[in-house]
Order: C-alpha cells, then structure tokens, then sequence
C-alpha cells in the first residue's frame, strides 16, 4: 500500500514536469536542453570508443562541451524549422510527409550542418582557412549520411510523431549519428609518415 502511494506520487511528479517542459511556454529550452545534453553524450561515447581503440590517450571535456553548444545550436534551428514545416504544412498525409521530408534534406540539412561547423568553428577560434577546408572535407561526408538515415527517420516523426515531440523524438534518433558527426568532426588526417608507409 505504502509503496502504490509513493509510486503514484513519482508518476504525479513526472506528468507534472512533462506538461510543463512540453508546454509551448517552455519547449523551446526543452528542445535546447535535449539537444545539448545527447550531443554531449554522442560525443562523450565517440571519445570512449576512440580511447578503447587507443586514438587518444583521455576524454576531452572542452571537446564534449563544443560538441554540446553544437548540439544546442542546431537544436535552435531545428525547434524553429519544425514550427515551420508544421504550420506551413499541417497535414499528415503521404504526399505532405514526402514534401516535408524534400525539404528537410534539401533545406535544413545543409543550413544546420553549416550552422554546427559555424559554431564549431567559433568554438575553436579557427581561422577562416581552416574552416573552409573542414567544411569542403567534412560536411559533404556527413550531408551524405543525412540522406541515408534521414528519410525513413523523418517519416515517423512527420506522419507519427506530434508537434510538439519532434525535436526529442529527432535528438533520440540522431544520438548515433552525434557519435558519428563527433567521429566525422575530429577525424585526424593521415599524417604524411603514415601515407609513405
């Protein structure tokens, strides 16, 4: 009895916490704060990955927190471009779902990946040739894999998923490919030495 009455109470807590974070009030900061948290933790498992394979030597924390304000940048863009596509396109029809699904890759994909290497960028103080050159070597790499894992991802959140989860139910679905763009974002080059060899 005691212990229905305290799991009532948690469930209580949560409900109350999810209508709040989910309101229209308070998504944005939600949306933002789920961004930045699971970019950080595709990039905190990227790192673990690289260290197992004796890449580098520790876990990188400056590293995962640009990896972080990349994530909360792009999770702004994204917030605000499915209010967009909702509004401009508010039906939840095979044809709507295609058309949304165009635009998504053919749009968004290439301003956010170009917002993330703009922060990125920022973050690292890079110059504007260093920035240029990781942007023609990497992104082409990473807009590529937008379009295999994208598609089918974007038809469950444009025909199932309500409004309002899409920025979760989006972050959900990228967590793998956060560890990949983390693993695309600093790939080293192959020194020299080892293209001698």
């Amino acid at each position: 009895m005691f212990c229905r009455a305290r799991w009532r109470r948690v469930l209580q807590g949560v409900n109350r916490w999810h209508s709040v974070a989910f309101s229209k009030r308070f998504l944005l900061y939600t949306n933002l704060g789920i961004s930045f948290s699971l970019s950080m933790v595709g990039d905190t498992m990227e790192q673990s990955y690289e260290r197992y394979l004796g890449e580098i030597d520790a876990w990188n924390g400056t590293r995962t927190l640009r990896m972080g304000m990349g994530g909360l940048t792009v999770g702004v863009v994204c917030h605000y471009w499915y209010q967009y596509l909702d509004y401009r396109y508010p039906n939840r029809n095979i044809r709507t779902v295609m058309r949304k699904i165009l635009l998504d890759q053919i749009i968004c994909s290439p301003f956010y990946i170009t917002v993330f290497f703009i922060t990125m960028g920022l973050l690292e103080r890079q110059s504007w040739e260093e920035f240029r050159e990781e942007v023609m070597e990497k992104a082409v790499v990473l807009y590529m894999a937008e379009w295999t894992i994208w598609p089918a991802a974007q038809f469950v959140n444009f025909f199932l998923i309500k409004p309002r989860y899409r920025v979760f139910y989006d972050n959900s679905m990228s967590l793998g490919y956060d560890i990949y763009t983390s693993g695309v974002k600093y790939r080293k080059k192959p020194s020299l030495e080892n293209i001698v060899k």
